[in-house]
């Protein structure tokens, strides 16, 4: 008898502990299914420590590090903020070339790009010259994946990876450690656009990063610089375009063409081929020809060539950027009929790069963006969204470095005082590098070389180059 009823209470027992289970398992089930819809859920359940491991039982924080499923819903309600600096809004996929090419490590094949790199596997960094179409081509990738992922410029990680994660999260996950056990498991896999544009601590904080994630998806972007990179990564050098590319681009941008072209169909076509007959002639001398070609393997100028093909207009290869925006200005004074204000707005451009921001002054110079957003130029792209009481936003950024470029160099032209001194500056500043550059094409023969002496001495002197910085 007393054994029955032993029995009895020990089925009794097992009768309520599996119960209790099965309430606690369907309660956290419940939980992860409202968890997308419901901030508090996200807050008080998931992110935070205590209640996640008293509550949890110790089971749960492992299942949802390690569980696919739950890991995806965990990132689900934050994927537009995780990819919002990408701008996918305004990438069309049709405007991406595929021909591109990389240089594979190891083997040192040249391979086109795509299926180089058909997604973010292990820790990659891809270098490229500006312009070659890195951002691009990350833009394609993240358009194309089915995983979660997180887009972050390099300038936003100056206070680490983690911390610029955390804030895409909307301040939810607040549990850092949490949050590095999920990237540690590949929860979500990482794109860094950028590393030429930071300084060399922000670089050091980010490959420190990476090396201390190696099991992590990683993608990192740069133009060629001096540093030592994270020796988990492995480095693709993007390519520039060969001739054969070089047509083959001119031609697919036809699509992408102002609907009003003065040359399209056939006679585009044909404006292409006679173009590069013509600019490529083997009979100018090799420095020209080698410029030339240098210039014309850049995707990002070729596509400003083809915007002065479609309009009739012969390409001026080495002032690319300057030709473009007087095409620009002189349909702003038509349109508004009023002068381009372009030392105001390249002067705000400037305070707006010192101060890293990515959104043009949109108040203030709103008939200057509706210009340089028209269907012709495409000088910069537009986001919109609602804020929090439904009103409509919007905001317009660069489309590309070098049109911002363009205008922070007209800060730095003349021989004011106020000239010298950006030049002086910015000298070791990051953020000027493309500036630079852009100087050395510019400036009258005699102001170049003396730029060139100046950085040579600047370099001397702190041991780091303008170039390299």
């Amino acid at each position: 008898m007393q054994s029955q009823i032993s029995n009895l209470e020990g089925w009794q027992w097992f009768s309520k502990a599996r119960n209790t289970i099965i309430i606690h398992i369907v309660f956290w089930l419940a939980l992860i299914f409202a968890y997308p819809k419901f901030p508090q859920v996200q807050a008080i359940f998931f992110w935070n420590p205590w209640v996640r491991r008293i509550l949890g039982v110790g089971y749960v924080g492992f299942l949802l590090t390690w569980f696919p499923p739950f890991r995806r819903k965990l990132f689900e309600p934050f994927k537009p903020s995780l990819l919002a600096d990408a701008g996918l809004d305004n990438f069309y996929d049709q405007s991406y070339f595929p021909e591109s090419k990389v240089k594979v490590p190891a083997s040192g094949k040249i391979l086109p790009i795509t299926p180089a790199l058909p997604s973010i596997q292990g820790q990659i960094i891809l270098e490229g010259d500006s312009g070659l179409g890195k951002s691009m081509f990350l833009r394609h990738l993240l358009k194309n994946e089915e995983r979660i992922v997180v887009y972050l410029p390099a300038q936003k990680c100056h206070k680490g990876v983690i911390e610029a994660i955390q804030d895409k999260l909307h301040d939810q996950a607040q549990d850092a450690g949490f949050l590095k056990n999920l990237i540690y498991s590949g929860a979500i896999d990482i794109c860094i656009d950028g590393l030429n544009e930071v300084t060399a601590d922000t670089r050091a904080k980010i490959c420190q990063f990476v090396e201390s994630y190696f099991r992590g998806n990683i993608i990192m972007t740069t133009q060629p610089l001096e540093w030592t990179p994270p020796s988990t990564a492995k480095t693709y050098y993007l390519q520039p375009l060969d001739q054969q590319q070089i047509q083959e681009f001119l031609i697919s941008r036809q699509p992408r063409l102002p609907k009003d072209a003065k040359i399209q169909g056939a006679d585009y076509t044909k404006a292409c081929t006679n173009y590069l007959t013509e600019v490529l002639n083997n009979q100018q001398a090799k420095e020209e020809l080698d410029a030339i070609r240098r210039i014309l393997s850049n995707p990002m100028d070729l596509t400003v060539v083809a915007l002065m093909l479609s309009q009739g207009k012969q390409p001026n290869l080495f002032r690319l950027q300057e030709q473009q925006y007087n095409l620009m200005a002189a349909e702003y004074l038509q349109e508004w009929k009023q002068e381009f204000p372009l030392k105001r707005f390249s002067a705000a451009v400037y305070r707006m790069r010192l101060e890293d921001k990515q959104a043009l002054p949109g108040d203030e110079f709103h008939q200057v963006a509706m210009s340089l957003e028209d269907e012709k130029y495409k000088m910069v792209v537009s986001c919109q969204w609602q804020d929090e009481k439904g009103e409509a936003k919007k905001e317009w950024y660069f489309r590309h470095d070098k049109i911002m470029d363009f205008f922070l160099v007209q800060n730095f032209l003349g021989e004011t005082d106020a000239a010298e001194g950006l030049l002086v500056d910015t000298m070791g500043d990051p953020r000027f590098r493309g500036v630079y550059f852009l100087l050395a094409t510019l400036l009258e023969i005699d102001a170049a070389k003396k730029l060139r002496e100046e950085l040579i001495q600047y370099a001397a002197d702190t041991k780091v180059g303008i170039l390299n910085s």
